[in-house]
């Protein structure tokens, strides 16, 4: 199992990201330290909380993360032209050294495809057209591509990625049969959102792994699951340390519209049932006991956890005593999480 930490790169509104920039490389570095594989970065735009865009922010990171892969969780991606994005991917891939990941979501805030001037009901259409160009592109052979909302003729990129093939695709999706069903189809990896539980989690890989057999595509990839976490001795002060910060954020992310309709994303804007998910799916506890929850985790496949250790004003002196905990007192039952 491999672990990747997200980065928190939107922020209260009454923060001025510039002056977060040496914070965020201080995280980077000390994940570095630790042996963690992976840097994430969300996006969103003309929302409530500045948001630091993730392609340029991860190149000016790319230092400090050395050897771990750069990636996006998630890039919008109906809401670019698949030209543009192969080309800022392949960029980050050479500034990294041939380490970029692409996670690409569908977007759901209504407000940033209405300001793009793309109508909700073509993001999937958008979205399966821009990962064939992409990966047409990323070939570095001519493409030749006539879709409903985009054509190419003839046209190869500019700049091959350092990988061969380009950078792996992970598609994010929600955890239904949907989400399943192109996660396998389009991806090379489906990172599944932190609110799943154990038990639906169980459930969606099994669809998961049936539509890669039904697709007849090749079935060793990562299987990627999204954990919030908090770590610290007392139980009780790190799910309170956990459920604040990440209440925080998620009262700011309600003014907009939900990522899903399953009934875990919905239950977030309830305080009580908040207090479930974060009890049931997010580990804001003791080194041992994350020890164990990831633990059960491997049990059902999964190969790579993405770890979010910050919220809204959540300190970096309590991001970096998670990250020491995790380093000092997780890892070491995870002998082969490098690489």
């Amino acid at each position: 199992m491999r672990f990747g930490l997200a980065v928190q790169n939107d922020f209260p509104p009454d923060r001025r990201p510039a002056d977060l920039i040496g914070p965020m490389r201080e995280q980077v570095a000390a994940a570095a330290d630790a042996g963690l594989s992976s840097v994430w970065m969300l996006q969103h735009y003309l929302g409530n909380m500045p948001t630091l865009q993730p392609i340029p922010t991860l190149a000016a990171i790319a230092a400090e993360a050395g050897e771990m892969a750069v990636g996006t969780n998630m890039l919008i991606l109906p809401l670019h032209h698949p030209v543009e994005v192969a080309e800022l991917y392949s960029t980050l891939d050479h500034i990294s050294g041939g380490r970029a990941i692409a996670g690409f979501g569908l977007g759901y805030r209504e407000n940033e495809f209405e300001s793009f001037g793309i109508p909700l009901d073509e993001r999937v259409s958008r979205y399966e057209e821009s990962v064939a160009v992409v990966r047409g592109l990323w070939s570095g052979a001519p493409v030749d591509f006539a879709g409903r909302h985009y054509t190419l003729k003839g046209q190869r990129i500019s700049l091959p990625p350092v990988r061969p093939g380009g950078p792996p695709i992970w598609v994010g999706a929600g955890a239904h049969r949907t989400g399943a069903r192109r996660a396998a189809r389009l991806g090379d990896a489906w990172i599944i959102p932190p609110h799943v539980t154990p038990e639906r989690l169980a459930t969606v890989l099994g669809w998961y792994r049936a539509e890669i057999a039904a697709a007849g595509t090749r079935g060793d990839r990562d299987v990627v699951v999204r954990r919030e976490l908090v770590l610290d001795h007392d139980p009780e002060r790190a799910m309170a340390i956990g459920a604040r910060a990440r209440g925080n954020l998620t009262r700011a992310y309600s003014a907009f519209n939900a990522p899903d309709a399953t009934a875990s994303y919905r239950q977030l804007s309830d305080a009580q049932a908040a207090e479930d998910v974060a009890a049931h799916s997010y580990i804001f506890t003791t080194p041992a006991e994350c020890v164990r929850r990831l633990k059960d985790l491997q049990e059902l496949g999964v190969t790579y956890v993405i770890l979010r250790m910050q919220w809204h004003d959540l300190p970096q002196e309590q991001v970096l005593a998670t990250l020491a905990l995790f380093r000092n007192e997780v890892l070491p039952h995870f002998p082969r999480h490098g690489g």
